[in-house]
């Protein structure tokens, strides 16, 4: 197994890097896991994905869980978003609330696929943006 090249944490590439992981860690179903923990993941690789870009034009982002607020900041700087990017929004609430054991419902099995679904979207998108994909130099 090739992994992929590590770049300081400066560069855009590394985030993609650690974002691609995130996914793989959202999409590894494991047998007794609950579905919140995969969205967790699902949402830190949109996160990643989206503090790459910004990283790459050269934007300060707060170390938030808010990917409204992060990807408003994007488009204040002239960063255009797809339809799909724009649904990442709901990724946010994976971030706190579903990390812990407060909430009254279990994730549904089609909330996990939607939220593994916007993910890797974002990921796609930031890789796009950034000219650069990890896509097979990893496990």
């Amino acid at each position: 197994m090739t992994l992929p090249e590590r770049f300081p944490p400066d560069d855009p590439r590394e985030w993609i890097n650690r974002a691609r992981r995130d996914l793989a860690m959202a999409k590894n179903r494991i047998a007794g896991a609950y579905l919140e923990g995969h969205c967790f993941h699902a949402q830190q690789a949109a996160e990643k994905a989206v503090n790459s870009v910004m990283i790459l034009r050269g934007i300060d982002f707060p170390y938030i869980h808010d990917l409204s607020r992060l990807l408003s900041m994007l488009e204040s700087f002239g960063e255009k978003r797809t339809e799909q990017v724009r649904q990442a929004d709901a990724l946010t609430e994976y971030a706190g609330v579903f990390r812990y054991p407060v909430f009254d419902e279990p994730v549904s099995e089609q909330a996990y696929k939607d939220a593994v679904a916007i993910a890797e979207a974002v990921v796609v998108w930031a890789e796009d943006r950034i000219g650069y994909s990890a896509i097979g130099s990893g496990p």
